[in-house]
């Protein structure tokens, strides 16, 4: 079991790591709209959405793999009103792949952010 870590993205902000490989998968954290300083994007559900992408593409590239290599996600939302407008810029990251997904809306995310991600992933160990 290797843990990810990168400056790439928003570091850890509990007892816990950016993501593990094992068994030639990635097993990311969620990640929310953090930047790589730690500053919170406070904005609209596309400007939160799009700074989580960034964050994941950052993890998966520290553990050699690409948003194609995500076999499944998981999508915590904030208020399923946003749903629409998180679809459609989630669906621009993944153009023609379609990893699985499970979509909850939540009562509250960390830094009452609006969206957090995870994913799952195959890499090359």
């Amino acid at each position: 079991m290797n843990y990810v870590a990168t400056d790439k993205a928003a570091a850890a902000i509990g007892p816990y790591s950016q993501g593990v490989v094992s068994g030639g998968l990635l097993y990311s954290s969620g990640q929310i709209p953090l930047t790589a300083t730690g500053e919170l994007v406070d904005g609209s559900i596309a400007d939160q959405t799009h700074q989580v992408f960034s964050n994941l593409k950052a993890v998966l590239a520290e553990a050699g793999s690409t948003l194609n290599d995500v076999i499944k996600t998981t999508v915590f939302i904030k208020d399923m009103n946003d749903f629409a407008a998180l679809n459609e810029i989630y669906a621009s990251y993944f153009g023609n792949h379609k990893p699985a997904r499970s979509t909850v809306e939540v009562a509250r995310l960390p830094k009452d952010v609006k969206v957090e991600i995870e994913v799952i992933a195959k890499v090359t160990e």
